[in-house]
């Protein structure tokens, strides 16, 4: 059982202590229990316990021949999502793939460029989309339980459209790739009509915690990446998660550090990253801990900052600031490439003291040094290794963000699995557009809003 993601402690102990930890301990195995046995609140949302080993094989070997199809016949692949729909997917694509995946040449990336919508209603951003599209082949994979939530369906509408216009409504299905529900809802619906080869949102899986479904799957195939060693990684850490005791588990003692450090009135963790690639696992994992945690007036604000280009802009805050946080830095051991310094004759900027020296070596020396200034501010931080970017390392950190945040979340004594909240926006929303059902709500809305 080989694992590639490791935590460090040591720079939490000055506010959450050896006995702190000890005295949370029975609150986090009993948490623990709670999500493994299935006796809590959501339990009927825990598939994605058992997901990396228990998944429907027939439909994951679908999933490789369709991602197969669009690399052979598109330039472009859309994928029209939001929240949980689309941000696990980008986060393992812009992981795993180039760093400036759909600025490179096809010959480097070998696979379309893929592109995200329905994750926003600006007009523009839709209009300019098409002007990127162009003349070219695209596909859609288009990602939504219900086929009803309002972003997606506008976006689904226009890009249907411009689908059956550029290529007639027999092959534009051939292009059109649903991940819905398995048997209702309007887009299951739609799909039967028309022929759209359809994938599964299991009903036991809820959005944020779907990235090992075909929600992420299909897109991070037709990225090009390998998604067996994906959930082969996801499967090190179910293992892993489920069989160490609180002494020997990382995960659970990063859920109950977190608990100790919010108990002690640090509300907000910060996840910091120091390589690009990583910007969208950090957006993955707002949604994750945000939704999941966040009700009953309870819950740790998740935020992020991509180092070290933020400690330009909010690192005096983090250090000096308001005493409201603690940290999370991923650290990746391994880069996947190297850049060595080079001695200059005339040495203007005074960096021949570095020649010889790698970029990387340099980049861990600012995130031990901000390690060091943030902790001598009164900042705790956890650090988390990763050996190196690949599958295997991304599979497992999803599955172990994954883990604790059940954990988590029944530890701080809220549903992990469930968003009230979510549905008030839309409930506004639709009263203000004129939805038929939300006549009554219209004039009252209205009137708070000045009209």
């Amino acid at each position: 059982m080989s694992q590639k993601i490791s935590f460090n402690f040591d720079n939490t102990k000055f506010m959450a202590s050896d006995a702190d930890v000890k005295a949370i301990q029975p609150k986090i195995e009993a948490a623990k229990k709670t999500l493994v046995e299935g006796t809590g609140e959501g339990n009927d949302f825990l598939g994605w316990v058992d997901l990396p080993v228990n998944y429907d094989k027939e439909e994951f070997d679908r999933i490789k021949k369709a991602a197969a199809k669009i690399q052979s016949d598109s330039d472009v692949l859309l994928v029209i999502g939001i929240g949980g729909s689309y941000l696990g997917a980008r986060a393992a694509i812009e992981a795993l793939r180039h760093g400036f995946y759909n600025m490179v040449s096809k010959e480097i990336r070998k696979t379309p460029e893929i592109y995200y919508c329905g994750n926003n209603l600006s007009s523009t951003y839709i209009s300019e989309l098409v002007q990127v599209i162009g003349d070219r082949d695209f596909s859609v994979n288009v990602i939504s339980k219900s086929g009803t939530t309002t972003e997606c369906s506008v976006a689904f509408r226009l890009f249907k459209e411009m689908l059956e216009k550029k290529y007639g409504k027999a092959e534009a299905s051939k292009r059109i790739y649903a991940t819905t529900d398995k048997a209702r809802g309007a887009l299951k619906t739609l799909s039967n009509e028309e022929g759209y080869e359809t994938f599964v949102v299991p009903d036991d899986v809820g959005g944020r915690f779907s990235v090992l479904t075909a929600v992420g799957l299909l897109p991070i195939a037709a990225s090009g990446a390998d998604i067996d060693k994906l959930m082969q990684g996801a499967a090190n850490a179910r293992e892993y998660c489920l069989e160490k005791s609180f002494d020997d588990s990382d995960v659970l003692k990063y859920a109950a550090v977190r608990n100790v450090l919010h108990q002690k009135g640090l509300g907000m963790e910060i996840l910091g990253n120091f390589e690009p690639a990583l910007h969208f696992i950090t957006e993955w994992w707002k949604q994750l801990y945000g939704e999941s945690e966040g009700k009953d007036g309870k819950g740790i604000f998740p935020a992020g900052v991509d180092f070290t280009t933020d400690l330009h802009s909010l690192g005096q805050f983090i250090q000096e600031g308001t005493k409201n946080h603690f940290e999370t830095f991923i650290n990746v051991v391994n880069p996947r490439a190297e850049v060595v310094m080079q001695k200059e004759e005339t040495d203007l900027d005074g960096l021949n003291y570095l020649a010889g020296r790698t970029v990387d070596f340099i980049n861990k020396c600012a995130m031990n040094g901000t390690i060091l200034a943030h902790v001598d501010g009164g900042v705790p931080n956890i650090r988390i290794d990763m050996d190196t970017i690949d599958e295997l390392a991304v599979g497992e950190l999803f599955y172990k963000f994954e883990f604790a945040c059940g954990v988590s979340g029944y530890t701080l004594g809220v549903n992990p699995f469930n968003q009230p909240g979510v549905e008030s926006y839309k409930k506004n929303m639709f009263a203000l557009l004129g939805k038929p059902g939300f006549e009554e709500m219209t004039a009252e809305l209205k009137a708070r809003l000045g009209e």
